[in-house]
């Protein structure tokens, strides 16, 4: 089927597709965990023979009441299974009893809620995150730059073209990377959005053991975390932004229960500081990086569409929201690869790059994110100065940008549009 505006409405292939297949070739027993509407039942569905969906109170009976659910032939599927945590120790228990690869796929967009004890999957059942569709998944451009290849040391030659300037990147912010929204005209979106917040703040929290007394502080707080997205801004200055109507903070213990019981839900998705392993460099700050599961719901919760981030009121947030979609792009990419993503800054702020991906065999690849889409030589000193640290452990260094084309520096670092790179 296809929509008015020519987006077939078919399933979107995600590069977790890639990982599970690869997985459950040797894996009996995977949970895919993510924030909600990522798309994980649909992925998990299609290759599950049977499914229990722990959603439906019939579904959580039946499971209670027959444990011998794990017997059916072929894979299945558990969804939501942290709202029946028994199930967790079931199939912990038929892994260690020898069930075979290709087995149980779990799916779960919260940890259980505190006081529920689940034994540990630890060596039985493999975590998975999914995160929502990166930039080169949305199927807008053909990428032509691969991270994997960037992170092997083999991505020469850097070319390829787009048409894509800086206000398709900002739509693509407002747009989101959940399947269910980011298809829907602009005005349908924004109502979408609204509603999944409202869920978090009404629904999912309560469920989760959270009392919200007041859902404004809250959507307030969501609001001030959102305006430091792509910052290391410290919880005590959110706090402070943080003001009931009356100019009255909630108190730090909220806060935090709200910062804790969020990122449990996947919906904060922060960027850890990172260090090399293997050639420390001294006085770097761990602070993570502030980012919300989509760039989107920062969007929605500043009330910035992308036209509005075009405008001199809301420029001050294009660059960073451009650098929570780079993120979220990077990230999804980085997962597929083994590598882990970061972010470095040292401590008097003197050097700081953006994004830090080390790959399993603890080669570096540095990257900086620029709204602008030419780039400077002031644009790549902190690049410079990190292959200058870690001499051969970084494979290469990249700009993302907004311009037109791929193409290698004379410095040897590579300049390429957000929306050619892939995994």
């Amino acid at each position: 089927m296809t929509s008015e505006n020519g987006i077939a409405h078919g399933y979107l292939p995600r590069t977790v597709d890639v990982e599970l297949d690869e997985l459950l070739a040797v894996a009996p027993a995977i949970a895919i965990e993510g924030v909600k509407g990522v798309g994980k039942t649909e992925t998990a569905a299609r290759r599950a023979r049977t499914a229990w969906f722990l959603d439906n109170d019939d579904h959580v009976a039946g499971v209670a009441a027959d444990p011998r659910f794990r017997m059916s032939e072929g894979t299945v599927l558990i969804d939501e299974w942290q709202r029946y945590p028994a199930v967790w120790d079931s199939v912990r228990r038929s892994v260690d009893a020898g069930s075979p690869a290709d087995r149980f796929l779990l799916t779960g967009s919260a940890t259980p809620a505190a006081g529920v004890d689940t034994h540990s999957g630890a060596g039985r059942i493999l975590s998975l995150r999914m995160r929502p569709l990166a930039l080169y998944e949305r199927g807008f451009e053909r990428s032509t730059v691969s991270l994997a290849a960037l992170l092997d040391g083999r991505a020469d030659p850097i070319t390829g073209q787009t048409t894509w300037q800086a206000d398709k990147y900002l739509e693509a912010v407002e747009a989101s990377g959940f399947p269910g929204v980011y298809r829907h005209a602009p005005a349908y979106r924004r109502r979408l959005l609204d509603a999944y917040l409202q869920q978090v703040i009404h629904r999912d929290l309560p469920e989760h053991g959270v009392s919200v007394r007041r859902p404004e502080t809250l959507r307030r707080w969501l609001a001030a975390y959102a305006a430091v997205s792509s910052t290391s801004t410290s919880y005590a200055r959110l706090l402070d932004a943080t003001t009931t109507g009356d100019g009255v903070h909630p108190a730090k213990t909220t806060t935090i229960a709200y910062r804790d019981h969020l990122t449990q839900l996947w919906l904060l998705d922060p960027v850890p500081g990172w260090s090399p392993a293997r050639n420390p460099i001294s006085r770097l700050q761990q602070a993570p990086k502030h980012q919300l599961a989509d760039p989107a719901l920062a969007a929605r919760l500043l009330n910035l569409s992308a036209r509005a981030l075009g405008l001199p009121t809301g420029a001050p947030m294009a660059g960073p929201l451009l650098e929570s979609l780079a993120t979220l792009t990077v990230r999804v990419a980085a997962q597929a690869a083994e590598a882990r993503v970061g972010h470095l800054r040292t401590r008097n702020g003197d050097h700081e790059v953006d994004l830090v991906v080390e790959g399993p065999e603890g080669q570096v690849l540095g990257i900086e994110v620029k709204l602008a889409a030419a780039v400077r030589d002031d644009d790549v000193r902190h690049l410079l100065w990190l292959r200058d640290r870690l001499g051969d452990d970084v494979v290469d260094l990249v700009v993302l940008t907004t311009g037109p084309r791929a193409y290698r520096r004379s410095d040897g670092i590579a300049v390429v549009p957000l929306a050619l790179l892939g995994a």
